[in-house]
């Protein structure tokens, strides 16, 4: 490797040869250059097969947590790089802690650590002086290894500090002899090391409690009011020796913690007491929480004064660009459960959960919330480096697709047989095409399909092996319509929608989207052959699940994925539009669909006319609905519409999850269509300005930052018809479409006060 290049990583990963505690303590004095006059710029790149913090001089050089996050270590490793100038001094301690996060920590339900079991550090720091001389620190086999506090820490356990220990970061340099350093040795790492693109892990919000109560155990209970993702700071000065301890869940049942949804992860944060002022706050783990109980609380200590408990709300910093309400307060209230849900499920990368032992990267979640998040907030460098990932993975496994992206299920022993292999599955497979796509209309950058394009057709080819004889995907292994609220609770995929018309409605959109994506950038050979496979899926799918009137298993998912996905003629989508009307009614306006239909049965019904339906569904309050949880109190959306009974207790099982983003893939459609704001070209350079506005709903306001800058729409009934106000952005144009009106355009700029009669 070249030294002298800075984007050519060369510092060698350095492991402690014995490791002296949980979460160790690299470290290194060094002193600077002399003659070379001042410090005109100093940065500091590391990264870790852990998590890690670094401190310079005794400060904290970043407010980024869980550095340098999850990715698909054996073939990739992010590190990140922080300006520290000012942080400089003639002699200087440069100190990283390493905790086990997802590289050594537990993961899902496999035993030991399936990555590795020595964390190790890999830092460099680059030191330019006034009169252009360069000095570099590595890490190498001449640092030191030390003790810190935490003395275990894991994201889904919890982590435990003891403030009564002497830590390497605080105690000093090394040469000082102030605890007992070790020696450390420099171990290989094979694989990339890359500059994260992303952005990083942070604070995004803390919160005091609402309420804390003393319980009949003595324990106390504190209410932070909402559900969140990240951990509980604490403030506390107690007898030296003392154990407080923190348990934490996302509900109550009876009072008392409901721990069950956790499965296995304990979630409990252990602190132990110095004598003095004490400040805790457990970086290396994060709960999905909105109830703590708090054991071994002094009772001298007002835990409601002075910050003593203190909610930390974390996420990756993502810029909000998106915003949506209207007049019915229970959908503004479910729209900020989905921008909640998805801050807390965006932690480095998209997740299903945050509380329970689990936490993993699932492709179906992404696959159909990616057009919601894409609106919510900028997620294209997040997202897009997911999708490197996922390719990797995909390699790996000869084009599928895995379920879980990074694919650490491999890792998982099934009845003997290591690994779970994953096999191609609609929507969850469809990731691979369906992210890249919503990137693309949301950004209007096709790099994203150019770099996706090979894995969108790898995994197009993986389901053209799964065809049968009669063209349909009707073979393999399919999650299907994932819990269906009417599946049983202990066999989610057994959906009353047919998993083979399910997954052949996929395929056909999947091939469409690669035939699409080809012809943008430019390979023709693949849009070609993807059109063909389009065209003969299309066909196969009206042969074998189309019987007069009716499609094979009678059940709004089937309906809606026909409409939605172009399998219909136009002479059909009048009865399909019908028989779709009259599932949905007879469900009485109630939810009837899951994964695969949720996020399409409003936009089927308004394609075939039928608006006050889609609204009476939109707006149920009843069980299964969107807006049940609400009713019930709800601050996130569910993994299960009755994740919560009407009686206040839990859904039975070991699946459920009181923050799951997935179901909130509806929000796409408000934005859409209840908002009435969406592309018309990717990137939004032309805009469609179309609320379908039906009973219910007086009026709407929906505000996108687009890449050409502020676009909104807010609509509200009158009188003499339907008044608009539009921000249009400089180099983009709006069209206007509302039922029974001409349609017309609006050019960039401001208009207010436009009827529509």
């Amino acid at each position: 490797m070249t030294t002298n290049d800075p984007l050519t990583w060369d510092a060698p990963f350095i492991a402690a040869v014995d490791a002296p505690s949980s979460a160790p303590v690299f470290s290194n004095d060094f002193e600077l250059c002399a003659g070379h006059g001042q410090v005109a710029s100093a940065r500091l790149g590391v990264t870790c097969l852990g998590v890690c913090e670094a401190w310079l001089n005794g400060r904290r050089v970043s407010s980024a947590f869980l550095t340098p996050g999850w990715t698909s270590y054996e073939w990739r490793l992010h590190r990140v790089e922080y300006d520290v100038t000012d942080l400089l001094e003639a002699e200087s301690s440069l100190s990283i802690l390493v905790g086990d996060g997802w590289y050594r920590g537990r993961l899902g339900w496999i035993p030991g650590r399936p990555y590795g079991e020595r964390l190790a550090v890999s830092a460099r720091l680059d030191i330019e002086f006034a009169d252009g001389y360069r000095q570099r620190v590595l890490t190498d086999d001449t640092w030191q290894c030390g003790p810190s506090n935490v003395l275990s820490n894991s994201l889904y356990d919890g982590q435990t500090i003891d403030a009564r220990c002497v830590d390497a970061r605080s105690a000093g340099p090394v040469s000082a002899g102030a605890t007992d350093w070790g020696a450390v040795e420099e171990v290989p790492y094979r694989g990339e090391v890359t500059l994260d693109p992303a952005p990083e892990v942070r604070a995004l919000a803390e919160l005091a409690p609402i309420s804390v109560v003393r319980q009949s155990s003595g324990a106390l209970l504190a209410d932070f009011g909402e559900n969140l993702v990240g951990w509980v700071r604490v403030r506390v000065r107690g007898d030296a020796g003392t154990e407080v301890v923190l348990r934490h869940a996302e509900v109550l049942v009876e009072g008392e913690l409901a721990t069950e949804p956790l499965r296995s992860a304990s979630a409990t944060d252990k602190f132990v007491l110095s004598g003095g002022d004490d400040v805790f706050e457990p970086t290396f783990t994060f709960h999905g929480f909105r109830y703590v109980e708090v054991q071994g609380w002094p009772e001298t200590v007002d835990p409601l004064a002075g910050g003593a408990l203190t909610a930390v709300v974390i996420g990756s910093d993502l810029r909000r660009i998106g915003t949506f309400e209207c007049s019915v307060p229970e959908l503004n209230q479910f729209h900020e459960n989905v921008v909640r849900g998805m801050r807390g499920n965006f932690v480095d990368i998209p997740t299903d959960c945050p509380q329970r032992d689990e936490r993993m990267g699932w492709t179906g979640d992404l696959a159909v919330f990616a057009p919601t998040a894409v609106f919510l907030f900028d997620c294209r460098a997040m997202l897009g480096d997911w999708l490197v990932d996922l390719r990797l993975e995909q390699d790996a496994l000869g084009g599928v697709v895995p379920y879980v992206v990074p694919d650490v299920l491999k890792y998982l022993e099934t009845n003997g047989e290591p690994g779970v292999t994953s096999r191609p599955t609609a929507i969850w497979g469809d990731a691979a095409a369906w992210v890249p796509w919503a990137l693309w209309w949301a950004y209007g950058d096709p790099s994203v399909l150019r770099d996706s394009l090979d894995s969108m057709a790898a995994h197009g080819r993986q389901i053209q092996r799964l065809l049968s004889d009669s063209g349909v995907w009707d073979k393999g292994f399919q999650f299907g319509d994932w819990v269906d609220p009417d599946a049983p609770l202990d066999d989610p995929a057994a959906a009353k929608a047919d998993a083979g018309v399910v997954a052949t409605a996929c395929a056909h959109r999947t091939f469409r989207i690669i035939a699409e994506a080809g012809g943008i950038v430019g390979r023709t050979d693949v849009a070609a052959e993807f059109e063909e496979a389009a065209a003969a899926t299309r066909a196969a799918f009206r042969a074998q699940y189309i019987v007069g009137e009716r499609i094979v298993s009678d059940c709004v998912t089937v309906y809606a994925l026909a409409i939605e996905f172009g399998l219909l003629d136009a002479d059909q989508m009048g009865w399909a539009g019908e028989r779709l009307r009259e599932l949905v009614a007879a469900s009485g306006y109630r939810i009837a669909s899951g994964f695969a239909g949720t996020p399409f049965v409003n936009d089927a019904l308004i394609r075939t006319g039928h608006i006050s339906e889609s609204y009476r569904l939109l707006l149920q309050r009843e069980c299964p609905s969107w807006l049940y949880p609400v009713t019930m109190g709800a601050t996130t959306v569910w993994e299960r519409w009755d994740s919560m009974r009407p009686d206040g207790s839990i859904c039975p099982g070991g699946m459920t999850s009181f923050n799951h983003y997935a179901l909130g893939s509806v929000a796409d459609h408000l934005h859409r269509v209840v908002g009435g704001l969406g592309p018309l070209e990717p990137g939004y350079r032309r805009i469609l300005l179309s609320p379908k506005i039906g009973p219910g709903v007086d009026w709407a306001r929906t505000v996108l930052e687009t890449p050409l800058g502020t676009a909104s729409l807010w609509w509200r009934r009158r009188d003499e018809g339907v008044e608009l106000d539009v921000v249009v952005p400089e180099g983009a144009e709006a069209v206007v479409r509302i039922a029974g009106t001409d349609e017309f355009v609006l050019a960039a700029g401001r208009h207010q006060g436009v009827v529509v009669r």
